[in-house]
């Protein structure tokens, strides 16, 4: 039977529910128009291809997950902020695999600047001027603290730590800790030109 009411949020939503279910790649419109009991032609006044709706896809889950971190981080600093942030993804990947997928990929500039990835990036550099790391060296910490986390958050999704031991959540824990001695001594920069020595 079709559904009656579709509107671009629903169809939004229907579409992350479909990427959760079978993956981010296999939400497309023929995919999405069946599970709505319509045809594609349908859904053209909505959305106007699959890429469309992943896009769609993307800023949701950029939302959803924003508030998620910013409630977890809401009055904690330093290893607290830093376990909190870590832990907002990781369960959220969990709960939603697909969506988590959509929000690594890339956007155009005007819709990034008008996405709520700005706001992962505020709530990522203010952790970090939690540690005192100030620019230019911030940004090569939210670059390594981002790498760390998807990686190790993607690895276990795809069940790359399911036949060994330790168990994932003590390799998480621990992977925490080592980020949080880091951030607590983050090392000065290391010249990038050559200096002559007093010999040369």
């Amino acid at each position: 039977m079709a559904r009656a009411g579709l509107t671009p949020e629903r169809l939004t939503r229907e579409g992350a529910d479909l990427a959760d279910e079978v993956g981010l790649d296999q939400a497309t419109l023929s995919a999405l128009a069946r599970r709505c009991g319509v045809r594609v032609a349908s859904l053209y006044s909505h959305v106007r291809n699959s890429r469309d709706l992943r896009t769609r896809i993307t800023l949701l889950a950029l939302e959803e997950l924003a508030d998620r971190s910013a409630d977890a981080l809401a009055g904690r600093s330093g290893r607290d902020a830093l376990v909190a942030l870590a832990d907002a993804h990781r369960d959220y990947a969990r709960a939603h695999p697909g969506r988590y997928a959509a929000t690594q990929r890339p956007l155009d500039t005007e819709t990034a600047a008008h996405s709520a990835g700005v706001r992962h990036a505020r709530m990522t550099r203010a952790l970090l001027r939690g540690y005192d790391i100030e620019e230019p060296e911030q940004t090569h910490a939210v670059r390594l603290l981002g790498s760390v986390l998807h990686g190790y958050v993607f690895l276990e999704l795809g069940g790359g730590f399911d036949h060994s031991a330790p168990d994932s959540q003590q390799s998480w824990t621990r992977t925490l800790d080592v980020l949080d001695h880091l951030l607590r001594n983050w090392p000065d920069a290391v010249p990038t030109s050559h200096e002559p020595t007093s010999h040369e």
